[in-house]
């Protein structure tokens, strides 16, 4: 079983800065693409930003200039990191990664596209 797991969510002002973390742990062979997503209620979640394994960025118009996503392929993590942050960034922030693993007993592999629990980011005005 493979796992994210978030952290690094909290209150914040307008204009201040945060950083959020997601690490992938579990029986797996390789991870592909990562990416963070958010949600407020009532609307879909929506892609904030994705990173391959070889370090392609693609970022949502809201964000371009503000946020960074990094990776570091050793500890199977993804960062996100905010800065200039806005009232409207306020969402819960998701992880998402596309991971490689056996399919049992066929000696062949899947790529299975995994979800963390969400962490919750606020921006005061």
């Amino acid at each position: 079983q493979v796992q994210l797991v978030e952290s690094g969510g909290g209150l914040v002002q307008a204009g201040g800065s945060l950083r959020l973390s997601c690490a992938a742990s579990g029986a797996f062979f390789s991870i592909s693409t990562m990416g963070w997503y958010r949600q407020t209620p009532g609307k879909q979640r929506e892609l904030v930003a994705s990173i391959t394994r070889d370090g392609s960025t693609n970022y949502a118009d809201s964000v371009k200039g503000r946020f960074t996503i990094s990776r570091d392929n050793a500890k199977n993590t993804v960062y996100l990191q905010m800065n200039s942050l806005k009232p409207e960034d306020t969402a819960f922030y998701y992880c998402n990664a596309d991971v490689r693993v056996e399919v049992p007993g066929t000696g062949s592999y899947r790529y299975l596209e995994v979800w963390g629990q969400g962490t919750g980011v606020t921006v005061s005005s």
